[in-house]
C-alpha cells in the first residue's frame, strides 16, 4: 500500500493524470500543502492524448518543466506541417494553419507521448515542497461546511483501509466519469455529437514522411485520421460505420486491416495500442460548488479533432492554481474564485463547438451529402484558416480594453544582461506589466509598485532605450497588431488590460481593486 495521505492539507487533488499533477505542482510552488490521490497504483503505460499546443507548453514552462524536457515534444513546422482535411479521392478540402507563428513562444502544435509527460510531471510533483503523491487511493465521498472539506478515501490495494483528509479546498481532476462531479451532483450539458472511433498507436520501424502533421480523411466509405503523435510514433483513427459491430472494430486484426490502405503492416510497424473510444462534446454546468472545483475531463469533454482536450485541462490547472495560491497567501480576496468556472467554461465551450463542427464535417457517411460538402469546401481550399482563438468567458478578471482583454498575451525571445531566452525565463512570469514606450515603473507610486512586486509582478520596458531587447520583434508585432503600447497580463498569460503607456497606473489600480475589493466597491469584473 502506498503512503497514507496526511489528515490535514491545504488542498486535496483527486486524479493523478497530467491535469491533477500539474495542479498539485503549481499549488505546491505557491506555498501550499497539497495531497494528490490517484486510484491506480501504477501509471497507465500506453498512449492517450498525443497533441499539445503552444499555450499549454507555456503553462508547462511556468511550472519549470520545459527547461529540461522540451525534447518530449515534436513540433509541427515547415511546408509539410499543418492540419489538412481531404476527401475520399485525396483532394484537399480545408487546411488549418497549425504552423502559424504562435503567441506563446513555442511551436503552435506539437506531438507527444503522454506516459513520458506523466512520468516527468509525477517526478516533479514528488520533488516539489509541500506536495505528496499517493497512488492506490480512491476518492469515496466528502462533506463540506463553510470553511473546509472532509474527504473519505479508500485504498484500492487494501479495500478495508480508509483515510480521512480535511482540506481547505478540493480539486476533482478525476476524469470523464468523475466521482467528485457525481458527489457534487453537477449536471452535464451535451452537444448531441457522438461517434465511435478506433484509435491505433504504432511505432514505424522505418522513418515515415507524411504530407501534414494531421490529415483528416473525410471519406464517407471510411472516415479516418492520421496523426504525428510524438517522437518516433504515429496514430491512426477510424470511425465505426453502422455495418461494423463495436467488438469487431476493437480487434487487432481490424486495426491492421484498416491501416493496410496506408501501407502500414506488421512488417514495417509495431502496434502499441488499439482501443475504441466514443467521441463526445460535453461540459459541466458548474465548475465550483463551495470549496470543491472541477478541472480537466471532469469539467469538459470534446471530440479530439482539434487536439485541444488536454490543452484545455492544463489551462484549467493554471487558471485555478493562481487563484487558489493568491487567496491562500492573503494576496487576493476569495471572490476571485467565483470567476474560475465562468472564465474557463466560456473559453472551452467555444473550442468544444469548433471541435464538434469539425467532427460533423469529418464523420459524414452519406455519399451525396459528402459530395455536396466537398464542392463547398473546395472553394475555400486554397486558404488556410486560423485555429480557434477564444476569449475568456464572463464574468472575468479583466478590464475593458477594446477587445484585447481576455485574449492571450505574447511571449517572445528577449535579451538582457548577456542572457537570451523566452521572456518568462529571462524576465519572469506571474503578473507582467510591459510597455514599449518607456519604463512602466516610472508611472507607479511607491505604494502601488510595492504592492505589485508583492503579488509577484514584473515591470518591463521594451522601448528602444531599454536594456531588454525584443530579439525577434514578437512584442513589437503584437503591440502594432492590437493598437496599444502597454499591457498587463495575468499569471495564466491572458491580458487583464491594455492601452497606452499613460494607462499603466489605471491598469494596476484596477487590478488591485479586482483582487482586493474594498467593502463598498465593485470587483471590476468584465
Amino acid at each position: 500500500m502506498t503512503t497514507r495521505p496526511a489528515s490535514e492539507v491545504d488542498c486535496l487533488v483527486v486524479g493523478g493524470g497530467p491535469v491533477g499533477l500539474l495542479t498539485a505542482i503549481l499549488l505546491g510552488q505557491a506555498g501550499m500543502q497539497v495531497a494528490l490521490v490517484e486510484r491506480w497504483p501504477q501509471r497507465y503505460p500506453l498512449p492517450r492524448a498525443c497533441t499539445i499546443d503552444h499555450e499549454a507548453l507555456r503553462i508547462l514552462q511556468s511550472a519549470g518543466i520545459m527547461a529540461d524536457h522540451a525534447d518530449l515534444f515534436a513540433p509541427s513546422r515547415g511546408a509539410r506541417g499543418g492540419y489538412q482535411f481531404r476527401n475520399g479521392d485525396g483532394e484537399l478540402l480545408r487546411s488549418i494553419d497549425w504552423n502559424r507563428p504562435a503567441e506563446s513562444g513555442w511551436a503552435n502544435t506539437n506531438g507527444f507521448h503522454q506516459p513520458d509527460l506523466e512520468a516527468v510531471l509525477e517526478e516533479i510533483a514528488e520533488a516539489t515542497a509541500g506536495v505528496t503523491v499517493h497512488r492506490g487511493w480512491a476518492f469515496s465521498s466528502f462533506a463540506q461546511d463553510t470553511g473546509a472539506v472532509s474527504a473519505q478515501l479508500i485504498s484500492t490495494t487494501e479495500p478495508t483501509t480508509t483515510a480521512t483528509v480535511c482540506s481547505r479546498w478540493l480539486v476533482g481532476a478525476d476524469g470523464a466519469n468523475s466521482p467528485v462531479r457525481t458527489q457534487l451532483a453537477v449536471g452535464v450539458g451535451d452537444s448531441g455529437f457522438e461517434a465511435d472511433w478506433l484509435v491505433i498507436d504504432y511505432r514505424p520501424l522505418h522513418e515515415e514522411t507524411w504530407d501534414a502533421f494531421v490529415v483528416q480523411y473525410c471519406d464517407p466509405h471510411q472516415p479516418a485520421t492520421a496523426v504525428n503523435s510524438g517522437p518516433g510514433r504515429r496514430r491512426f483513427e477510424f470511425m465505426r460505420r453502422d455495418d461494423m459491430p463495436v467488438d469487431e472494430l476493437a480487434q487487432e486484426a481490424t486495426a491492421w486491416r484498416l491501416m493496410a490502405s496506408w501501407g502500414v503492416t506488421p512488417d514495417n510497424a509495431e502496434l502499441e495500442r488499439h482501443a475504441v473510444y466514443t467521441f463526445r462534446g460535453r461540459w459541466a454546468q458548474t465548475w465550483r460548488v463551495g470549496h470543491a472545483f472541477l478541472a480537466g475531463d471532469a469539467a469538459h469533454l470534446m471530440p479530439p479533432f482539434l487536439g485541444q482536450g488536454l490543452c484545455a485541462g492544463l489551462r484549467d490547472a493554471r487558471a485555478l492554481a493562481w487563484r487558489l495560491g493568491m487567496v491562500h497567501a492573503g494576496l487576493a480576496d476569495a471572490g476571485v474564485l467565483e470567476t474560475y468556472g465562468p472564465e474557463r467554461a466560456g473559453h472551452v465551450r467555444e473550442i468544444i463547438d469548433e471541435a464538434v463542427a469539425a467532427g460533423r464535417v469529418i464523420c459524414e457517411l452519406d455519399p451525396a451529402r459528402a459530395a455536396a460538402r466537398d464542392t463547398e469546401l473546395k472553394r475555400q481550399a486554397g486558404t488556410a484558416v486560423e485555429p480557434p482563438h477564444p476569449r475568456l468567458g464572463t464574468p472575468s478578471i479583466t478590464v475593458p480594453s477594446r477587445g484585447i482583454e481576455g485574449r492571450l498575451a505574447p511571449q517572445g525571445r528577449v535579451a538582457v544582461a548577456g542572457r537570451t531566452g523566452l521572456f518568462d525565463d529571462v524576465v519572469g512570469g506571474g503578473w507582467q506589466l510591459v510597455s514599449r514606450a518607456g519604463d512602466p515603473g516610472d508611472l507607479l507610486d511607491e505604494d502601488v509598485a510595492s504592492w505589485f512586486r508583492k503579488i509577484g509582478g514584473s515591470v518591463t520596458d521594451l522601448s528602444s532605450a531599454s536594456p531588454v531587447r525584443d530579439i525577434d520583434g514578437a512584442y513589437e508585432s503584437w503591440f502594432s497588431r492590437h493598437g496599444c503600447t502597454a499591457f498587463l497580463a495575468r499569471p495564466d498569460f491572458y491580458v487583464f488590460g491594455a492601452g497606452g503607456h499613460t494607462d499603466i497606473p489605471r491598469l494596476v489600480s484596477e487590478l488591485r481593486r479586482a483582487l482586493q475589493p474594498h467593502p463598498n466597491e465593485g470587483k471590476h469584473l468584465r
